[in-house]
């Protein structure tokens, strides 16, 4: 059995969010203004985690981590890493959770390199004389706050939306109140707090953060953090963009205005993930590709 935090409407396996439109800016900083778009990254959301390094010439990047955490997640981001030496660098978030634990795994590996991080969706450019843009009306959810909490400079554009609910056991989430749980499934929900707790106090976080994630039971939506819980919970470390991107110094375009919020969707289904019964006992529960999804009885 395993432990995930996790929920969403049309994902079987994951946490996800909805990018919202705006206007776009020509810097390296900005909001989404095409629907098609927004549908792609919203894709690629649902996928393992994908890092890919984005220059900006001259003499800038970022790294872009897309997608959801999961067992395999470590090792990814090791095999990117080798040959690059990506210590300072920013990493933009664009993720809706997934493993706990590996979530973990990856969080001190970044900050051990000392990386900036951000949220947002890196646009390549589409011409050639174009630059490669953040795209700040992006999703940070479940665990990607914990890796949001990893950089040692942390920026949030006021159009992100960085989301928080609790640890749950994975299988039992998609109608939590009417499934039965034993001693070992507490044991398990327990030792994984407080292994998160470790690891969000040792990352320079509050406790406030733990308190506002784990009093959203997964019958709930998720809680959005505003900018005072940003800033209470230590996720914020920083109000300029120029902190955290672009590396080198290259101007940047303003921020627009965030745009006023749409009423959240009530109804967050939550969704179980196929679990490996070998391990149910030593790691929390993770995301899977489409492809490996348990399949489902029939209505």
């Amino acid at each position: 059995m395993g432990v995930r935090l996790l929920r969403s409407r049309e994902l079987r396996w994951m946490l996800l969010g909805v990018a919202a439109l705006g206007a776009v800016l020509g810097g390296t900083i900005t909001t989404l203004s095409n629907t098609a778009r927004a549908g792609g990254a919203l894709e690629e959301r649902k996928l393992p985690m994908r890092f890919s390094w984005v220059a900006c010439e001259p003499n800038c990047g970022w790294v872009s981590a897309v997608g959801i955490v999961t067992s395999d997640s470590p090792k990814d981001f090791e095999d990117f890493a080798r040959d690059r030496d990506l210590a300072g660098t920013t990493l933009v978030l664009d993720s809706s959770g997934g493993s706990v634990n590996d979530a973990i795994t990856l969080g001190r590996r970044f900050r051990g390199l000392k990386m900036r991080t951000t949220v947002g969706m890196t646009m390549r450019p589409s011409r050639a004389n174009d630059r490669p843009r953040v795209v700040s009306e992006a999703y940070c959810e479940s665990m990607c706050v914990f890796l949001l909490l990893a950089g040692t400079t942390r920026y949030v554009p006021d159009a992100s939306h960085v989301r928080v609910h609790q640890i749950w056991m994975g299988d039992r989430a998609d109608d939590a109140k009417a499934a039965s749980y034993t001693a070992q499934d507490l044991m398990i929900v327990e030792r994984d707090i407080g292994r998160l707790a470790k690891y969000t106090f040792d990352m320079g976080g509050a406790g406030d953060l733990l308190s506002l994630a784990l009093n959203v039971p997964p019958w709930e939506d998720l809680h959005e953090l505003s900018r005072a819980e940003l800033r209470l919970t230590n996720l914020v470390t920083t109000d300029m963009v120029a902190d955290v991107l672009p590396p080198k110094g290259t101007p940047v375009a303003e921020l627009a205005p965030k745009a006023p919020e749409k009423a959240k969707d009530k109804q967050q289904d939550r969704f179980p993930v196929a679990l490996d019964r070998d391990r149910q006992l030593s790691r929390t529960a993770e995301a899977l590709p489409p492809a490996t999804v348990a399949a489902t009885p029939q209505q």
